[in-house]
């Protein structure tokens, strides 16, 4: 079958398209003819370029983690779904005997793997993974946007069930303009929540207005702990989602927080150190909680909003054959919301001025 991978870590130019064996399908597994897969900052820039915080990666590798498509075919015992059936596929595989896994937070898995980043990924024309990690896509959501939210919508549910998100509540969202940050904020307005969506792009803040938040703000810009207390009536947010872990955030995050207040980080991508003071996390009740990743109970929640009319923000969509440029794209910080990869035979040709 047809995929793009890399055989050394470097630029986005070391993407190529090639030959690769077929994946083969086993007992409980199910076969994706994959429509759309989303190029991850972490997942998939990170990785190509030898950067990950924590993944070691086998060579050659084959990216792509949060892919939608078509089932072409199942394995033995496979009763949910059935070739032709429309799928999203869940890349986060645990271990299933550990007592993270036995409590269905897979995410804490000792053992965890993502598919595309400790396996060859979706970036080809066929994947297989278990059964327990497809969906059947809700009519009206086409491949892009279930790729964008195959992965990001779980881990944006599992940020608010961790919190203990409240309709009615403040919640600033740092990183709003990213592609799990975009889906936070809309997540967030459709739980009922008071958004608050940060940008330090002037542009990206103008865009998110479509996601219909309370207000967005620039989190560098002098005085905007005071505007952000301001909006709150004085009492500060509910919930800051900080889905870049950046230091230099920290503090503004924490100076805005209310008595009682949660802070979630999910930022490997530029998590750092910070100070924290610990008088007033005790003294005002407040609470710091970290969220790797998603997990299957958070996955279906977050299809059932899907289902009633939540949709993720897609920046743009490139063929496959354009993974390098479509990496380009998110190195220089273009995109606001998800860069999809589709997959049809089409996509697979080389660009006129390739």
């Amino acid at each position: 079958m047809r995929a793009v991978a890399f055989d050394a870590f470097g630029p986005p130019e070391v993407l190529t398209v090639r030959e690769v064996d077929a994946p083969v399908l086993g007992p409980g597994e199910v076969a994706v003819r994959v429509a759309a897969v989303s190029v991850g900052r972490l997942l998939d820039v990170s990785a190509r370029a030898g950067t990950h915080p924590y993944a070691r990666i086998a060579l050659p590798h084959v990216p792509g983690a949060e892919h939608a498509g078509t089932v072409a075919a199942v394995g033995a015992g496979v009763g949910s779904v059935r070739p032709g059936d429309h799928v999203a596929v869940f890349p986060l595989l645990g271990c299933g005997d550990c007592a993270a896994c036995a409590d269905g937070a897979t995410e804490a898995c000792p053992t965890a793997r993502i598919t595309g980043l400790h396996t060859r990924g979706a970036y080809a024309e066929y994947t297989v993974v278990p059964e327990a990690n497809v969906t059947v896509v809700p009519p009206g959501v086409g491949p892009a946007e279930a790729a964008a939210l195959a992965l990001s919508g779980a881990v944006a549910q599992n940020q608010f069930d961790a919190a203990g998100l409240r309709a009615g509540e403040w919640v600033l969202v740092l990183g709003a303009s990213s592609a799990l940050g975009s889906l936070t904020t809309a997540l967030a307005v459709h739980r009922g929540a008071r958004v608050i969506a940060a940008s330090r792009s002037a542009a990206k803040r103008e865009r998110l207005l479509a996601l219909r938040p309370e207000a967005v703000v620039d989190p560098v810009e002098p005085g905007v702990a005071d505007r952000i207390r301001e909006l709150t009536g004085g009492a500060g947010v509910g919930l800051v989602v900080d889905d870049l872990g950046d230091p230099d955030l920290f503090h503004t995050a924490v100076d805005v927080l209310a008595i009682r207040g949660r802070l979630v980080t999910s930022g490997a991508f530029l998590g750092g150190k910070v100070e924290l003071d610990l008088l007033t996390l005790y003294s005002r009740s407040q609470r710091l909680i970290g969220v790797r990743s998603g997990n299957p109970g958070s996955a279906r929640k977050v299809w059932a909003a899907v289902a009633e009319g939540l949709r993720p923000v897609i920046d743009r969509t490139f063929p496959v054959a354009r993974a390098a440029e479509a990496h380009r794209h998110l190195e220089d910080s273009a995109n606001t919301g998800r860069v999809v990869l589709t997959t049809t035979d089409d996509d697979w040709a080389p660009a006129p001025n390739a």
